[in-house]
């Protein structure tokens, strides 16, 4: 019997540790013959040491007593086991979204289409002519894969096709915030930055425009107040040392009442006047008006190409809807500046990266925008919602889950349209002997996880941010949590 009062031979603590078998002693044992027989060594070594140490470490905090220890020590084999198993699952998964966020940063932003999907198993799986030339057969950079699609992109929707003062180009990086550095080191390194005191933001992750400022050589040259500033404060601020004047989207606030900032158009002129270039950090990469959705007014990357910018950053996994990356567009001279540093080698993509874009901007350029799963999300009417949540709180309400379809507000997210909001649709569910914090925790280790938010003391599922074509998985594992049958709740 195992003691936890001091004895003569020391502490009941001690007593415990002494207990606890050796490395040695449980590989020769029977039961982990078989572990050893199907993993390296070397593995199940380094497992069962952990296991070790835990259990010391749940001895000292007094987790393990006389009580229960024998019993831990009897699973002990079976808790090695699950560790070896658990090192061969994938950490990255599949979720369900079921936040009313659409762009969650936590999740990975914008879902690709299907299209995008189909085409990075393509080219993965074998070579690609990501850097060749296929009519020279020489070497090739590789934002010629997107490149021109993104011209052509904008050109269309623009109209401004063969009406182009000068010639543009195509850099694409690995994240927006990459490219805005890129730019600021390749073409205003030891120059002045113009940028307004209004927009000197943090846009999340400790990406502070004036760190990156100081960071990428550029000195910044602040202009204005916070809440307002004109285009004269830009004018006045010019110098034989300026190189850029520097717009920064207000990614995810805004400001309201007394302010003024200088139109866009304004500010090109300006530097037109002055011959500095006028570099706009866009964000968002929306092509699309949100206008149909009654929202507050939204800088499109089209509205920032057709006033001629000399230079835009947008992020391609925002609400452009393909992968993550960072697209500069501008005028040739810039672009090549920024294909010489030697940074753009340290923040460029790779081929799985430019065939999801590629297959993202033909969705575009075919008029097939509803293949891109942001913008169907965002277009979902919120009657169609509300039917598909009263179906499946009916078909997951049991004794011990309660399911209520209640309205909601979805978001769009991702640093974008701080203001807007989209009518929606969520199922309230509350667990007959779990709190909502257990109840979203439980969802969240299912097979498939599902994540969810609290509202009200229950946990909200907005199908907004569902796929339609997972409701039925979603409804199987919710019966899972409520004891049921999902498919014989709709049978009966």
């Amino acid at each position: 019997m195992l003691k936890d009062e001091p004895n003569e031979n020391g502490t009941g603590q001690e007593n415990l540790y002494r207990h606890v078998p050796s490395l040695n002693n449980l590989l020769l044992g029977p039961n982990f013959q078989g572990l050893l027989g199907t993993h390296e060594r070397s593995v199940v070594v380094q497992a069962t040491r952990d296991e070790l140490i835990a259990v010391k470490q749940q001895i000292t905090s007094g987790q393990l007593s006389q009580h229960n220890l024998a019993t831990y020590l009897d699973v002990l084999p079976d808790r090695v086991s699950e560790r070896l198993q658990s090192r061969l699952r994938y950490s990255l998964r599949r979720v369900i979204n079921a936040t009313g966020v659409l762009l969650h940063t936590n999740l990975g932003r914008a879902p690709l289409s299907t299209s995008a999907i189909d085409h990075i198993a393509d080219v993965a799986a074998g070579y690609s002519n990501l850097e060749l030339d296929l009519e020279t057969g020489e070497r090739s950079h590789r934002d010629v894969h997107a490149e021109s699609l993104v011209l052509d992109l904008l050109k269309m929707r623009t109209g401004l096709a063969g009406e182009e003062e000068q010639p543009r180009a195509v850099v694409v990086v690995n994240n927006c915030a990459a490219a805005t550095f890129l730019a600021l080191d390749a073409i205003a390194r030891d120059r002045a930055t113009i940028v307004s005191r209004g927009e000197l933001v943090e846009i999340g992750g400790g990406f502070r425009i004036p760190e990156i400022l100081a960071k990428s050589g550029a000195q910044l040259r602040e202009v204005g107040t916070t809440n307002r500033t004109r285009t004269a404060d830009y004018e006045s601020a010019i110098s034989p040392a300026t190189g850029l004047i520097l717009r920064v989207h207000q990614s995810n606030f805004s400001m309201e009442g007394f302010t003024e900032r200088p139109l866009l158009a304004d500010l090109v002129s300006l530097g037109r006047r002055a011959c500095v270039p006028v570099f706009e950090d866009q964000g968002t990469g929306l092509l699309t008006s949100l206008a149909p959705q009654s929202f507050p007014a939204e800088e499109t990357l089209l509205e920032s190409y057709r006033q001629g910018v000399d230079l835009i950053a947008a992020s391609g996994d925002k609400l452009l809807g393909g992968p993550q990356c960072g697209l500069l567009i501008g005028r040739t001279d810039l672009i090549e500046r920024i294909r010489a540093n030697p940074l753009l080698r340290a923040f460029r993509v790779d081929k799985l990266t430019y065939a999801a874009l590629e297959a993202t901007l033909i969705g575009y350029l075919s008029n097939e925008e509803r293949s891109i799963p942001i913008l169907r999300m965002l277009n979902i009417p919120a009657g169609e919602i509300l039917e598909r949540s009263e179906r499946l709180a009916d078909r997951v309400r049991s004794p011990e889950l309660s399911a209520e379809v209640v309205s909601a507000v979805s978001v769009i997210g991702g640093g974008t349209t701080p203001r807007a909001k989209l009518q929606s649709y969520a199922v309230a569910l509350r667990h007959g002997t779990s709190h909502c914090q257990d109840l979203l925790r439980s969802l969240r280790h299912l097979q498939v996880p599902v994540v969810g938010r609290i509202c009200d003391d229950r946990v909200w599922l907005d199908l907004r941010t569902v796929e339609p074509e997972l409701d039925e998985t979603l409804a199987a594992l919710l019966a899972e949590l409520g004891g049921g049958s999902a498919s014989s709740k709709q049978q009966a």
